[in-house]
């Protein structure tokens, strides 16, 4: 990202701050520092005379999914979950719609995002177990007519290997009208090439059918270390519910496996065994469920270019590092299937 990009990104102009300090009734803000851990969204502290908050400017959720998010916080963290409720404005409603801008406001929540590798054992494993909390929690909430009902059952798009090779075919274009371009282009280039070698020769791999195994139900949808706060080496904070879908629980379960034990271009199967393991100690998934959801998570990354998507289509570069990141990791997958695999299940 561009460091006009950066500044436009980040920053909070006066009138909008003005007019949520009246909408929340917060008082003089002293300080406000942007927070730069998040992605999609926007973040930022508020020191202000009544207190820290947190601000969150919300960018690609439509507003009536997010009052339903974030309506049910408070219902979860009744079931256990650490997780922290808005504040209304001063007209009861959970966000706050400044010319074109959607706001929402937290209290502050101490604590620090930890990654997945420097977790200990024992934390690893009480990840897993929160993640199978939060399921049944929202399963409760469900039942509780707090949700919408969960339907009988759920599709997965499985992208056909053709598409994929379009699409890497198109974005190899883009970098092509580049010339000369940068280092992230020179990566992206060569990422590319490769891709589609790895496309042509693992095709026969690709996950059969559109009917992933296991149960399913609501699930947070982002559920990693960036989301996530610890204290005193326990989970004090879930994060970032935007992203909240009825989904395979297996699914959530790997995607967050690999956001949190997948690092330096490699999984850390020791911390993934016993992720999985506290998970299944609340919620027993069969061997078969995870297998399923690791070979269909290996062929999404196969086949999916969102980082570049963003870069090359939106001109948005805050997920670069993510691109060079996952594909490392992509192809030492690869060459693992199998061993990957067996670690989930529990089986290796």
């Amino acid at each position: 990202m561009t460091d006009a990009n950066v500044a436009d990104r980040t920053h909070l102009p006066a009138d909008d701050l003005a007019e949520l300090i009246r909408a929340y009734g917060i008082a003089e803000v002293l300080e406000r520092q942007h927070l730069a851990d998040g992605l999609m969204n926007v973040n930022w502290r508020l020191e202000t005379r009544a207190g820290r908050f947190a601000l969150k400017r919300v960018t690609d959720v439509p507003t009536d999914r997010l009052r339903r998010n974030l309506a049910v916080l408070p219902v979860l963290g009744a079931h256990g979950v650490p997780a922290c409720a808005p504040l209304p404005t001063v007209h009861g409603d959970v966000i706050a719609e400044i010319r074109g801008g959607v706001y929402c406001l937290f209290p502050w929540s101490d604590g620090e995002h930890v990654r997945g590798t420097d977790l200990s054992p024992a934390q690893t494993s009480e990840l897993g177990a929160h993640l199978a909390g939060l399921h049944t929690a929202l399963g409760r909430a469900a039942d509780e007519g707090r949700m919408p009902a969960v339907p009988t059952s759920v599709t997965a798009e499985v992208t056909e290997a053709d598409r994929a090779l379009q699409k890497a075919e198109r974005l190899a274009g883009a970098v092509t009208a580049r010339g000369a371009g940068d280092s992230f282009d020179a990566a992206a280039g060569a990422a590319l090439e490769e891709r589609k070698i790895l496309l042509d020769k693992h095709a026969h791999l690709r996950p059969e059918g559109e009917d992933p195994a296991g149960p399913h139900g609501w699930t947070h949808g982002d559920f990693q270390y960036r989301n996530l706060l610890w204290a005193d080496d326990e989970l004090a904070a879930v994060l970032d519910w935007d992203r909240l879908g009825v989904r395979p629980y297996a699914e959530e379960v790997v995607r967050t496996a690999q956001a949190q034990f997948g690092v330096e271009g490699v999984f850390d199967l020791e911390r993934v065994s016993v992720f999985v393991a506290g998970y299944r100690s609340v919620i027993p998934l069969e061997p078969a469920a995870l297998s399923d959801a690791v070979r269909r998570l290996w062929w999404k990354r196969m086949t999916d270019f969102w980082q570049l998507e963003f870069h090359y289509d939106r001109g948005d570069h805050s997920c670069d590092d993510l691109f060079i990141a996952d594909e490392a990791l992509l192809h030492w997958w690869t060459e693992r299937l199998d061993v990957v695999e067996r670690a989930f299940a529990g089986t290796a």
